[in-house]
């Protein structure tokens, strides 16, 4: 697959350096000369091209219409919206990626200009803390099938309203598989009739309604008094 990155801020001499680590082909555009000094120092030569980004020309001579994926990641969210343009319109490349600068002007990035996928990262940190605070103590690992699952594990509190009910009476089976139930350090695999104990670590693989099920099932009704090591229930 071959990926062309334009803007060679940190956000793109990263991305390209990721990309170059799982073997796709890269091509980075950046015309600055402090930026460029500093990415031939991170990125080898051959990855590097100097021009303009927003320039056809530039584009035409990179290889933007062998590209699979236009990613613009420049801090300029007109520059942005304008090579997520071109790209489509005149190189029809297939897909396009575009960074958000500014949160105010994400309403822009979409098929009107034609992108894809924005990048805004106030919307990325929202999502997130909305995630970790609905899911509690659950951690997720990573996620799998282009973010529809995810691969999660959490430690069963004292308390857990799953304890000691069977796995299959927890009616998971659409949403969440518990792929693994760690006691006492030693790894085992569950079966239908399995249970969990206090202390138990699992790991499971869910949708976000499955992660969201779990979370409720292994939710405790002991709660910690606050500034004290004591524990009262509800």
């Amino acid at each position: 697959m071959y990926v062309l990155i334009a803007g060679g801020g940190r956000t793109g001499a990263r991305l390209a350096s990721l990309l170059l680590n799982e073997k796709y082909k890269v091509r980075l555009v950046e015309n600055r000369r402090n930026l460029l000094s500093l990415l031939h120092q991170e990125l080898p030569t051959e990855v590097i091209y100097e021009g303009n980004p927003i320039d056809p020309a530039v584009l035409e001579a990179v290889g933007i219409r062998e590209a699979h994926v236009v990613a613009s990641v420049t801090s300029d969210d007109s520059m942005n919206l304008a090579i997520s343009f071109l790209a489509k319109k005149m190189f029809d490349v297939p897909r396009t990626i575009a960074r958000v600068n500014n949160p105010n002007n994400a309403w822009l990035f979409d098929e009107k200009f034609h992108v894809d996928v924005s990048l805004n990262q106030a919307d990325v940190l929202a999502h997130l803390i909305q995630e970790e605070m609905s899911l509690g103590d659950m951690m997720t690992l990573f996620k799998i099938r282009k973010g529809r699952y995810a691969v999660v594990e959490e430690k069963v509190p004292a308390g857990a309203k799953a304890i000691g009910v069977q796995l299959k009476e927890m009616d998971l089976a659409e949403h969440c598989v518990i792929a693994a139930i760690i006691r006492d350090g030693v790894m085992t695999l569950p079966r239908g009739d399995s249970t969990l104990k206090e202390f138990d670590e699992i790991i499971a693989v869910a949708s976000p309604e499955g992660a969201q099920k779990l979370a409720e099932l292994l939710s405790s009704s002991i709660v910690p008094e606050k500034n004290a090591g004591r524990k009262i229930s509800q």
